[in-house]
């Protein structure tokens, strides 16, 4: 679904659509995967502008920035597990919030695990292009968050701004799933003095109120037949494609949805975090 919304906003805006391969974790990914996903790309008649970039190849960019960070006083050493955090009992949007027992210092007894983020105080701030004003005290509400992991990988947060950055990226089509780590992409730019791009987040199929995918045990996608699943999935995003548009192939099917594309109604009903602070 993101792909597709994605590549139609950037051809919208007269962009570049970038493909990335998030494989920073190398112990979880299964063999043959990326040929997988670039395979059903090519085969569902996606086409990306420059080279694919993965994230494997990235590791000691994340490193430097880390460790930039780390000098700077803006991110330190954590010696807490999961369950330290979690008996805190500090409740927050997505769990528990870290009680920045490291902040000023590994407790003696304790080694380091982990690299937090030093995490401002006060609100941030952005408006989403489909989903509008949105509102976060990320400190409150998140924590000091992990930027390099206990296995020495960057995290989620750390590697994607990066990447972004990098590639030159102004604007971020994504699901609403991901509205709520925004926030924390933006402290990090700002402590890193990379540029924020606009972000457009829409709706995502879901299954009992979670995303339906990898974690959920989803099916991969069928590429027996594009040109409908092409048709369903402009249909899941409120384009109202014509009833045979599948029936007509898959070129006039991206013919239509380029010419037909509508952003405005790409709006989710319920938002994740709270639209004003």
């Amino acid at each position: 679904m993101a792909a597709v919304a994605s590549v139609l906003d950037a051809r919208a805006h007269g962009g570049q659509w970038k493909v990335r391969i998030d494989d920073v974790d190398r112990h979880r990914a299964e063999p043959g995967a990326t040929r997988t996903i670039l395979r059903t790309l090519e085969t569902y008649g996606f086409e990306w502008d420059g080279p694919v970039q993965y994230q494997h190849e990235r590791t000691t960019r994340y490193r430097e920035a880390a460790e930039r960070l780390r000098a700077a006083g803006d991110a330190f050493d954590c010696g807490c597990s999961r369950r330290d955090v979690a008996a805190a009992g500090l409740a927050g949007l997505e769990g528990p919030v870290y009680p920045g027992t490291c902040r000023d210092g590994l407790p003696p007894g304790r080694h380091a695990r982990s690299v937090r983020l030093r995490v401002p105080p006060g609100t941030v701030a952005f408006d989403d292009d489909w989903q509008g004003r949105v509102v976060q005290d990320v400190a409150r509400d998140i924590g000091d968050f992990v930027i390099w992991r206990v296995d020495d990988i960057a995290a989620y947060h750390l590697s994607t701004v990066l990447d972004d950055a990098d590639l030159g990226v102004t604007r971020v089509v994504r699901g609403v799933d991901l509205i709520a780590s925004t926030p924390r992409q933006i402290v990090l730019q700002r402590l890193l003095g990379l540029a924020t791009p606009v972000y457009a987040h829409h709706a995502v199929v879901t299954a009992r109120g979670r995303k339906i995918g990898k974690r959920t045990h989803a099916p991969a996608v069928d590429d027996t037949a594009p040109a409908a699943t092409l048709a369903a999935a402009l249909e899941f995003l409120g384009q109202e494609p014509p009833a045979d548009l599948a029936a007509s192939g898959l070129d006039a099917a991206w013919a239509w949805a380029r010419s037909h594309w509508r952003p405005e109604v790409l709006a989710a009903e319920s938002p994740p975090i709270p639209r004003h602070g």
